[in-house]
Formats: structure tokens, sequence, C-alpha cells
């Protein structure tokens, strides 16, 4: 009897790990995709057929394709707060977010869900993803205002820190906005054959040390 119940935890535990490994390789073919085509020209079938599974399979772990943009992994977002939180003595919250947005938009690997680049293509114009991602940003800002708080912090302490999130997230939410993304398009067609890529990064790196750099202007002219 006890070795059959051992058998079966060991046969539940095989599966359990077989779906996570699965589920995996689907967020894995999903992002390398759609940041390589965008998200509205990438279908569910070719996503089931790179994972080497059915589509409906496929609708086992997600319920629609949008699903398939946001994993359970760390994002740009996440890192976002993370260096906030953990941001050296003396370092201003949206130098540490500014930072951080630039090694993103420095990264070389598209399908990397910090990186900018791939993020950009991935998010599309999908109505339902711009709303996952609206979501996103209220959650976003919300961490953001508890990693600004401090023990004793009282209510006027805890307004501030709100107010600061906001306007960090105000460079965060225009980093991936339409108009950026045009920007960083017509900087990449306006380079020489070969340079593209590297327009657009650089094209994304100066728009965010100039968008950067106004912002702090307005938080020091409010005393921030």
């Amino acid at each position: 009897m006890q070795q059959t119940q051992q058998t079966e935890t060991a046969a539940e535990g095989l599966r359990e790990r077989k779906k996570r490994l699965t589920r995996t390789a689907i967020f894995d073919v999903a992002a390398r995709l759609f940041s390589e085509r965008g998200f509205e020209n990438v279908t569910v079938a070719e996503i089931a057929d790179a994972a080497n599974i059915s589509v409906k399979t496929l609708f086992t772990y997600v319920r629609a394709k949008e699903e398939l943009v946001f994993s359970d992994e760390p994002s740009i977002l996440d890192a976002l707060v993370a260096a906030v939180r953990k941001r050296a003595a003396g370092q201003a919250p949206l130098d540490a977010v500014a930072a951080t947005l630039l090694a993103a938009a420095a990264a070389d690997d598209d399908t990397d869900r910090t990186g900018l680049e791939g993020f950009h293509r991935m998010i599309g114009h999908s109505p339902a993803i711009k709303s996952r991602l609206r979501a996103m940003w209220d959650g976003t800002e919300d961490a953001l205002t508890g990693a600004l708080a401090e023990p004793g912090d009282g209510p006027r302490e805890r307004a501030d820190h709100r107010l600061t999130a906001a306007q960090l997230m105000v460079l965060v939410r225009t980093v991936t906005s339409q108009e950026v993304r045009a920007h960083v398009a017509s900087a990449a067609q306006a380079a020489q054959a070969g340079d593209g890529r590297a327009a657009e990064r650089e094209a994304l790196r100066g728009w965010i040390r100039q968008a950067a750099d106004r912002l702090a202007r307005g938080l020091q002219a409010a005393g921030r």
C-alpha cells in the first residue's frame, strides 16, 4: 500500500513537471514569435506548432491568445520596482527608473521580457493587450508607491509617494506609447542599410534620457 502511494506521488510529480515545462515552452515560443513579427502577425496555430503541441492543448494553459504576451516571469515592470526598492542611498527614484529603462533598451535579446525593443513589437495594437497593460501599469504604480514607503510614514508621506510613483509611471507608460514606437521606427528607416536595429536602440535610449531629464526638471521645480 505504501509503495503504491509513493508511486502515485512520483507519477504526479512527473506530470506536474511536464506541465510546467510545456507552459514555459509555450510562453517562450510566443515571446520569440511576437517579438520577431508582432502580436497581430502570429497565429495560435503557429505558436502551438512551434511548441510541438496541438492548439487544443495550448488552450488548456491559456484562455486567449492575449494571455501569451504576459507570462508569470519577471518583466520590465518588475525590474523597475526592484530598482527603486534597492536603489543606492541618495539616488533619486527617477534616476533608478531611467537607468533600468536604458539598460532594457540596450538589451540584445529581443525575446527577453525585461527588454524594451522586443516588448514594443510584442504588444502590438491589440485593444485587449492595451487593456491588460493598463491594469499592469496601475499595479506597478501601487508597487512603486510601496517601494518608496518608509517605516513611520503617515498619510501625507504616503500621498507624496503616490504622486512620485505616478510621475515615474508617466515615463514608463510613454516608453511603450504609439508615438515613441513611431519615433523609434522612423529612426530605423532613416538609418543606412544594416544599421536599423542599432538606430532603433539609440533613438529609444536618447528619448528616455531626454524624457527623464524633462521630468527631473519638473520634479525639482515641485520640490521633489
